[in-house]
C-alpha cells in the first residue's frame, strides 16, 4: 500500500515506474484484499487519493490480482495481523514483498521472499 499511495496529495497509481510495479503481479488473499479495501477508506488516507479515484483503483487492482487459496496458516511475525501477508507471498509463490511495514521488514527475507520497503525496492531497480 505505501506503494500505491505516497503522501504527495494524489494517488500514485499510474505514475510510470509504480505502475509497473502494480502491473507485475499481484497477488492477493480474501484477507488481504479485505484490507486493502479496510485501510485505504481510512480517514488518514483521504489526503493521499484523489477524490473520486479510489473505486477505480481498487477495480483495477481486483482485475489485474491473481486471488491465491491458502493452503495452511503461517505464524511467523511478531504482529500477528500480519502473518496474512506472508500467507499470500507463500502461497502464491511471491518473489517480493513491497511494505513499509517495520514488523514484516524485520523478516527479510522470509522463506527466500525478499522484504523490501517501496524505496529501497526502486533503488535496486
Amino acid at each position: 500500500m505505501s506503494m500505491s499511495v505516497a503522501p504527495c496529495g494524489r494517488s500514485r497509481l499510474g505514475n510510470g515506474r509504480r505502475q509497473g510495479l502494480l502491473e507485475d503481479e499481484t497477488i492477493l488473499s480474501l484477507a488481504t484484499w479485505t484490507e486493502l479495501q479496510l485501510v485505504l477508506r481510512r480517514p488518514k488516507f483521504r489526503s493521499y487519493i484523489l477524490p473520486g479515484t479510489l473505486e477505480t483503483y481498487l477495480d483495477r487492482v481486483r482485475l489485474i490480482a491473481t486471488f491465491v487459496a491458502l493452503a495452511e496458516p503461517i505464524r511467523a511475525c511478531r504482529d500477528p495481523k500480519d502473518d496474512k501477508f506472508l500467507e499470500v507471498a507463500v502461497h502464491g509463490r511471491a518473489e517480493l514483498i513491497l511494505t513499509g511495514d517495520t514488523d514484516l521488514l524485520v523478516l527479510h527475507p522470509f522463506r527466500g521472499i525478499a522484504i523490501l520497503t517501496p524505496a529501497d525496492y526502486l533503488a535496486r531497480a
